[in-house]
Parts: C-alpha cells; structure tokens; sequence
C-alpha cells in the first residue's frame, strides 16, 4: 500500500528580507498509515514549517508532495482547501475553540465548511457526537470551553480533527498548555486513536512526550537528522497508572506526617 504521505526533496525558502531562508533543505519523507510520527527539533529547526507544508497550509518552493497520492502542486486553492478539510485533520496547542459555542457544535464546525456538503444537520451532529464519545466527552456535549478543564478543551479539539475522518492527524504541541498528568490522558487518548488505524504526525519539544509515538524524527537546519523507531515505547494507560500510585504514597506519607 503506497504511504498516504510522500514527500520527495521538498525545500522551502523565504524571500521575505535581504538574504533568503532556506527553512527546509530537501527533505524526503514517506509516513504510512497506522504510523505515529513526532517531529522534533529545536526553535529554527524548520518542524513547523514542515508541519505547515504537511498540512497544505504552505506550498514548498521546490519539490514534491503527495497526500494520499494526490499531487498537491497541481491543485488550485479551492481544490488544495478541500483536499485539507477532506484527507487531514488538526489540533492546536491553543486548542482554538469559539468560546461561545458549545463542545458539540464546536466539533461540527469543520463539517460545515465544505463546499461539497453533502450531510444533513442530523447526520452532522450524530457524527459530532460519535466523535465526542471517542475522546470520551459525550457527556460535555453541551458545555461551553469555559466550562471545561484544559485537557477537556483539547480532547473536544481532538475530535474536531477527527470529524471529517482524515487519512492523517495533525497535532502542533498538543500538550503544550497541559500540566504533566493531564499530558498522559491526552496522550492516551492519541495512542487509542492510532491503534484504531489513524495516521498522526505531532509536533513536540517534549523528549518524553515523543516517547508516546512509534517514530521520532529529529530535524536541525531544515534537514533531518534522524529517523528511528521509538524504543521501549510509553503506554498512556502504565503510566498514569504510575502517577496514581504516586499520589496515592503521597496522600498516605501526608497522613501519616500529620
């Protein structure tokens, strides 16, 4: 099966200023279906920039790119905008809820945009609902973001991203307004949806974090520096079972200190 993303001897430069950037110095790339990917690297590295051509969000200047064997370069704006809300999905550090909209209509918004909307309202909110059950919120249907803890906020944005049923996942450091137990439910919550067979590509500065993935990719000066399979991989589920332990000692040495 061809991989649902390929990138060959991609490039992006800036002509912005005096001297160009060269961002992204001719990366190749194939992410198959079912892979959980982090891309890592430090500030300036070109991750996001990468992250942004991923996601159709930005053209590179050079070089090639299929989504789903699609070739992108050959696509108007119209046609790349619906190949972006149909083939991949988003999630956002900042989570980017409407703040006046509930938890249920905010997970239909994307189902909304299409130009070739072809659901009803009724099939719209069932597939908003069924997705809210997925990250387990079904019961927050109706609750505004500021009803909802932060990690509750970004599951509602996960399954915002997962709405259209993309081919691919993409999370820009989706823990990176979490606090570290509520990171774990999260992502927990990515390593369910892998297992059900979802692409996910992540952006992450979070060493242990990208421990969550099944592959890490480490870019430095816009190329990639290495590409290796996680070893000894972290399982959501041992380890929040490891932090309640935790607390739990804690509570009890409390106690017995009082």
């Amino acid at each position: 099966m061809a991989p649902v993303v390929q990138i060959k001897d991609i490039h992006k430069i800036y002509e912005s200023g005096e001297v160009p950037v060269h961002a992204v110095r001719g990366v190749s790339l194939d992410i198959h279906r079912g892979e959980f990917v982090a891309l890592m690297g430090a500030s300036g590295s070109g991750k996001s920039t990468l992250m942004n051509m991923l996601g159709c969000l930005d053209r590179p200047t050079r070089g090639t790119y299929l989504l789903d064997g699609i070739d992108i370069d050959k696509l108007d704006r119209n046609e790349l905008a619906d190949l972006r809300n149909q083939k991949l999905g988003f999630v956002f550090q900042g989570f980017n809820l409407l703040s006046r909209t509930t938890a249920l209509e905010n997970v239909e918004l994307p189902m909304l945009y299409g130009r070739h909307r072809k659901l009803s309202m009724e099939e719209i909110r069932k597939r908003a609902l069924h997705c809210l059950d997925i990250v387990g919120l079904s019961q927050r249907a109706d609750h505004f973001p500021n009803q909802l803890s932060g990690g509750q906020q970004q599951r509602v944005a996960i399954a915002r991203g997962l709405v259209n049923q993309p081919q691919v996942l993409l999370a820009d450091e989706p823990t990176g307004n979490l606090d570290s137990k509520t990171s774990v439910e999260v992502m927990g919550v990515f390593q369910k949806l892998n297992d059900q067979g979802i692409s996910i590509v992540m952006v992450t500065h979070e060493l242990d974090i990208a421990h969550y993935c099944k592959r890490n990719l480490i870019l430095r000066d816009g190329v990639v520096v290495r590409d290796e399979p996680v070893q000894n991989r972290s399982i959501a589920s041992v380890e929040m079972e490891k932090l309640k332990q935790a607390e739990a000692a804690a509570k009890l040495t409390a106690g017995a200190g009082a």
